[in-house]
């Protein structure tokens, strides 16, 4: 079981779920920018009933966190991090991110 953290919600599982189902079989991890991520899961699949700018909030408060990475500035592009991979993995501890955010 993963750990629970205070300042995270229920969207932010799903964000970093999604976003590591896309790593290929090589490992690489693609990065997307807030509006893709939201249009897949809420729009295509109909799993999460959130809206385009909760989501993009809570991926801007996951990157503060280390949990995504911010790949283009300009363009608001972000992937999953390692640290976001040990969340989903369980191999976090609850105080690691509680202090980091």
């Amino acid at each position: 079981m993963r750990p629970r953290v205070s300042w995270m919600k229920e969207v932010d599982d799903a964000i970093l779920e999604y976003l590591q189902e896309l790593e290929t079989d090589t490992g690489h991890r693609i990065s997307f920018p807030p509006t893709t991520v939201w249009y897949n899961p809420v729009e295509d699949l109909g799993v999460l009933d959130r809206s385009q700018n909760t989501l993009s909030r809570r991926m801007n408060v996951l990157s503060d966190a280390s949990l995504l990475e911010k790949t283009d500035e300009k363009r608001g592009y972000y992937r999953i991090t390692d640290k976001g991979i040990a969340y989903l993995e369980a191999e976090l501890y609850v105080a690691d991110l509680e202090k980091d955010h």
